[in-house]
């Protein structure tokens, strides 16, 4: 199975025209009037309009639909620091994502540089041609002042998704996993296993949701993080507990909540019956979960349990967010993507889960039928409701936030519009 995926991998990517993407024009262009208007020399007129004006650049060009996508390499998921030329691949698939998701346009830019001051200026430079930046696959803790220092400095949605990403998705099976295992989230004791990008911002999600900061024990490579550690990042210091637990098995008694974030099989068996009544598990490392579906439920039948991986219930998929969250952001001209906008997108997941499942959702994944409980209680990828539901809130948390810089005023409107951009997105050539 491995050789054959190894080989259709390849095939896929390599076959016709090499690579995922394309740009294709958005206007005519086969008559010389046209090439006329579209270089020299009608294309001056809107250069001098951009000139006096430097916001109509959302008028007169892709740039209210564009988005970066940047990495140098350093944290491909899987993968580890594989340089810039090797983490394409994954950039041209996340560019994808965005287009067949949310119609969204994107440039991936791959940057050969470590040092998180010299990538931020570079990103400086290059953000007048974007109207949105995603930055990818970039390191800890470099990839936390890179984000913070863009945000701070420029005025368009830039978001992390290696740290927001996670954080959303797992925040709203978290929000629909406690209601149904009865749990109150100010009562939930939480272990998490990975102290990363993702579990710095899953924990600050988790405690914006109602998860209080000394119910939460974090393991990182060395260990227990507590505050008499010497080693510890600013990032790792937030984390730390005032006990310091031997192992994670001693931390994960009586425990709520298992949340990995980490490698494979590190939550054995015996550490699932160790836990407290109806707990809830989401082992996230990829391709192999810190326990497999099958062993966590052998081990007991009132869990609730959520994975990275498609091929069981309750997949984590950063792709149920950063296309929507992005097109909501982009089609109010957000300055930033902040904290109202994730917790917006988190609930819009959570409720939409909740729902009743049209059927060709359903049938996407052979089945009769999908209904909110044990195993349905994230939304599925290809849930047609996604990009109305998700973008829809993103867009009035960052009007009601006072980051939008062009409001809307007719939300009915805006929601059959964003519908439209889904038929549009189904005819897309393959």
């Amino acid at each position: 199975m491995a050789t054959n995926l190894k080989q259709e991998a390849l095939e896929y990517h390599s076959s016709g025209r090499p690579g995922k993407i394309q740009i294709v024009p958005t206007k005519p262009y086969f008559k010389q009037y046209h090439l006329t208007l579209a270089y020299s020399p009608g294309v001056a007129e809107p250069c001098l309009e951009i000139q006096k004006n430097p916001d109509d650049i959302y008028r007169y060009t892709a740039a209210a639909n564009l988005v970066a996508v940047i990495s140098n390499g350093t944290a491909v998921l899987g993968l580890g620091d594989i340089g810039a030329k090797a983490s394409k691949p994954v950039m041209e698939g996340k560019g994808l994502l965005f287009k067949v998701f949310a119609d969204i346009d994107v440039f991936d830019i791959e940057i050969d540089e470590k040092d998180p001051e010299k990538l931020v200026q570079i990103i400086k430079a290059i953000s007048p041609s974007f109207g949105g930046i995603n930055l990818e696959d970039i390191k800890a803790p470099e990839c936390f002042y890179i984000e913070r220092r863009l945000k701070e400095e420029l005025q368009i949605p830039i978001m992390h998704d290696d740290q927001h990403g996670t954080a959303i998705i797992s925040g709203a099976g978290l929000l629909n996993a406690a209601e149904l295992a009865g749990k109150k989230l100010s009562d939930i004791r939480l272990v998490v296993n990975g102290a990363g990008a993702s579990a710095t911002s899953c924990l600050r999600m988790y405690q914006y949701l109602g998860v209080k900061r000394e119910n939460m024990v974090v393991f990182d490579s060395k260990g227990c993080i507590h505050k008499a550690r010497t080693d510890l990042t600013p990032e790792k210091q937030e984390m730390a507990s005032e006990k310091n637990y031997p192992t994670l098995a001693d931390a994960i008694k009586g425990a709520d909540m298992f949340l990995g974030l980490s490698v494979a099989n590190q939550l054995s068996p015996e550490m699932v019956k160790s836990m407290a009544p109806n707990p809830i598990i989401f082992a996230l490392a990829n391709p192999v979960p810190e326990i497999s579906w099958d062993a966590a439920h052998q081990a007991r039948n009132d869990l609730f349990m959520a994975t990275g991986r498609s091929d069981f219930p309750n997949q984590i998929n950063n792709v149920l967010g950063f296309p929507f969250i992005f097109r909501g952001a982009l089609d109010v001209r957000a300055t930033t993507i902040n904290e109202e906008m994730k917790i917006a997108a988190c609930k819009a997941l959570a409720e939409l889960a909740k729902d009743p499942v049209p059927a060709e959702v359903c049938e996407a994944y052979g089945l009769d039928n999908l209904e909110f409980g044990r195993n349905y209680f994230i939304p599925k990828p290809v849930d047609p409701r996604l990009i109305e539901r998700v973008s829809a809130a993103v867009a009035k948390a960052a009007v009601e936030s006072g980051v939008a810089r062009q409001p809307i005023i007719d939300w009915d409107d805006y929601r059959s519009k964003l519908q439209k951009m889904l038929e549009n997105i189904k005819r897309l050539p393959l």
